[in-house]
């Protein structure tokens, strides 16, 4: 039972920002390697802005949270509808009842959107920043093609085709981070690489028992049927498939204690590698769970979410007190992404609709502010020739005072400062841990809200710990070393949209939160 918005004209834009990616990464391969690499940066951000045109065409204006109903259902008094839009159903694989299922919703048009804009920056940062191996080709085609995946796991109606785009992005990030990455640690990139794929992997095999557990409940994959139709019961094989998933897709987010592959994938990764990773690859977990877990089996969800808030609570406090001991700039920042993926996990374990709202909002807010932070991480890195905070010394506001100022401005944000978009995700999280969903346990959720609570505490020392370590003190006692410039234009150029933005959406939260309407 579903209203699909009759629009072909969105159905077209959104089967061509998914197609285009891919033929291009194929194009710019077929192109002689000469060619190719002297082209790449300009063809891929001429790709990238195309996608990110047609993404900026999906935003339409919403009217509440996703509903699925028949056109001839009676809605409640005051119930809100938002329709499908942009949708393509036809069969894929008839045998298994496996169909080719894509449209576009108030959840996903913001995280495709904002996929489509950090694969745009990547590509603009690399028309003057490039790794030191080069193959600009491969990296470029390879940021495409995982561009193509994630916009597909986003638009995704079909479980089995949200695993495939799931998996279509592991292999082309497994890459970046094992070829580009840092070149001073060749054995520790390899490690971290390896790691990252490993684990992915093993929570994607999770995560695809859980989806073959549902087939085997509803006897389909096809999540508009199954969010109308939801498996109700709370025991037994639903319990043990929304198990599966929620623990498969926790991998990906990462959640406490399954996060040991990001911080050395990140720490390792190139700068656009860690962009893409954290500003991107990681809302498919938190992305995940919303799309399918909550209203696919909504009873096992109601009794696995303290357990949820549980873990992301630990993973605030645990990813705070991580970064407070860091010595590494880009190991810090990625530490700090578990202790905000913990504020998304636990917004989600609320059930409430505050709790629901601010998942949604800190999860644009990570992408924009973290995919900020890993810009700024890698441009000190480039002129120091590493991210060890020791070695890099302090002062870098007399050094570098434009980037030293752009960093303390993004940790301001990360920390939830008001008036930045850090703030309202995390605020609105609080507050549905106040006050859950009636089925979950109030007390408990009492006692997350205070740990997390703490948890902003704790990320506001370890940003500013980073700022007067690095930031502070007498450049006579650090010599600056020959910078040539302290922010080039095209820096400047690829960040001026995350910073706009991390203010935009500060000052005027309703831009989102709009979306989704009254919960």
């Amino acid at each position: 039972m579903i209203t699909v918005a009759n629009d072909d004209f969105a159905a077209g834009v959104l089967l061509a920002i998914l197609a285009l990616p891919v033929l291009a990464a194929l194009a710019l391969w077929a192109l002689p390697v000469q060619l190719g690499e002297r082209l790449a940066a300009l063809y891929g951000a001429v790709v990238s802005g195309l996608v990110l045109v047609g993404s900026l065409l999906l935003w339409t204006p919403a009217n509440g949270w996703i509903a699925y109903v028949s056109g001839g259902e009676t809605l409640a008094p005051g119930e809100q509808v938002k329709p499908l839009h942009g949708v393509t159903d036809v069969p894929w694989i008839p045998s298994l009842g496996v169909r080719f299922h894509v449209g576009v919703d108030s959840i996903s048009v913001p995280l495709i959107v904002l996929t489509a804009l950090l694969t745009f920056l990547c590509c603009v940062y690399s028309l003057k920043i490039t790794p030191r191996i080069g193959r600009m080709r491969s990296l470029v085609a390879l940021l495409l093609v995982i561009e193509a995946g994630v916009i597909g796991a986003f638009s995704a109606m079909d479980l089995v085709l949200f695993f495939v785009c799931f998996e279509i992005v592991l292999i082309p990030m497994w890459l970046i981070i094992d070829i580009w990455g840092d070149d001073h640690d060749a054995p520790g990139r390899k490690r971290a690489a390896t790691t990252f794929v490993l684990m992915t992997v093993f929570g994607s095999a999770l995560m695809l028992l859980g989806f073959l557990l549902v087939f085997r409940q509803a006897g389909t994959f096809d999540l508009v049927q199954l969010t109308n139709s939801p498996v109700l019961d709370g025991h037994g094989v639903p319990l043990a498939a929304a198990l599966l998933i929620a623990v498969g897709l926790a991998v990906k987010v990462p959640l406490w204690p399954l996060h040991i592959w990001l911080p050395d994938a990140h720490a390792k990764a190139p700068t656009v590698g860690s962009v893409i990773l954290a500003g991107v690859l990681l809302k498919l977990g938190t992305y995940g769970l919303i799309r399918i877990l909550v209203p696919v089996l909504p009873d096992a969800t109601v009794t696995i979410a303290p357990y949820l808030g549980g873990f992301s609570t630990v993973a605030i406090i645990a990813g705070s007190l991580a970064c407070l001991g860091q010595t590494d700039v880009k190991r810090l920042i990625a530490y700090s992404s578990v202790g905000h993926m913990g504020f998304i996990g636990l917004g989600i374990a609320t059930l409430s609709p505050a709790g629901m709202k601010g998942a949604l909002f800190a999860n644009i807010a990570h992408g924009i502010i973290t995919g900020l932070l890993f810009f700024l991480a890698g441009a000190i890195k480039d002129r120091h020739d590493t991210s060890d905070l020791a070695t890099i010394g302090r002062a870098l506001y007399a050094r570098l005072p434009r980037i030293a100022a752009l960093l303390t401005f993004a940790c301001l944000a990360s920390l939830g400062l008001p008036g930045l978009a850090g703030f309202w995700g995390e605020m609105l999280v609080l507050l549905g841990a106040y006050d859950p969903a009636d089925s979950l346990p109030r007390a408990t959720y009492l006692v997350f809200m205070v740990l997390a609570g703490l948890g902003t505490v704790l990320t506001a020392a370890y940003f500013l710990r980073l700022v007067r370590k690095l930031c502070q003190g007498d450049p006579a006692e650090h010599p600056a070393g020959a910078f040539a410039v302290d922010l080039s234009r095209i820096e400047l150029i690829t960040w001026t949209p995350l910073i706009t933005l991390t203010v935009l959406l500060g000052v005027w939260p309703g831009l989102l939160l709009h979306q989704w309407g009254s919960l």
